[in-house]
């Protein structure tokens, strides 16, 4: 199985304009981006809450959340971001892909535009009405 790996900036966003480009693995199937934390730390990010994880073992992990903004091709957006730990993976979750719009085509190993799907507030009348 092909793994995929890029490039984005991280940045904290009480300074959003300052950015530190960060490889990632891109694992679809975790739920938060996992960035060192002396990456962290240097942007000044701070953690406001701990949970408790499940690793691919059964074993269980806690570490600290904070909040990024990652930057990626003209994309911007905020997430939920793990204070990785030594010996921790580098990694661009779900939550991280969906806020910058993309999802990753496991085929070509690379990340597309997500289509942007939003439904109305109240039923609209059809055409043929």
């Amino acid at each position: 199985m092909a793994l995929t790996h890029v490039a984005v900036g991280v940045a904290n966003p009480a300074r959003p304009r300052r950015f530190v480009r960060v490889r990632f693995l891109v694992d679809s199937g975790a739920i938060y981006s996992v960035v060192p934390t002396g990456t962290l730390q240097k942007l000044g990010v701070k953690p406001h809450s701990s949970r408790t994880f499940i690793l691919a073992d059964g074993s269980e992990v806690t570490r600290r959340l904070g909040d990024a903004v990652f930057r990626l091709d003209g994309r911007q957006g905020a997430s939920p971001v793990i204070f990785g730990e030594r010996g921790d993976s580098v990694l661009m979750g779900a939550v991280t892909l969906e806020a910058l719009g993309v999802l990753l085509d496991p085929l070509r190993r690379e990340l597309r535009p997500l289509p942007m799907v939003l439904a109305p507030g109240r039923p609209r009348r059809s055409v043929r009405d």
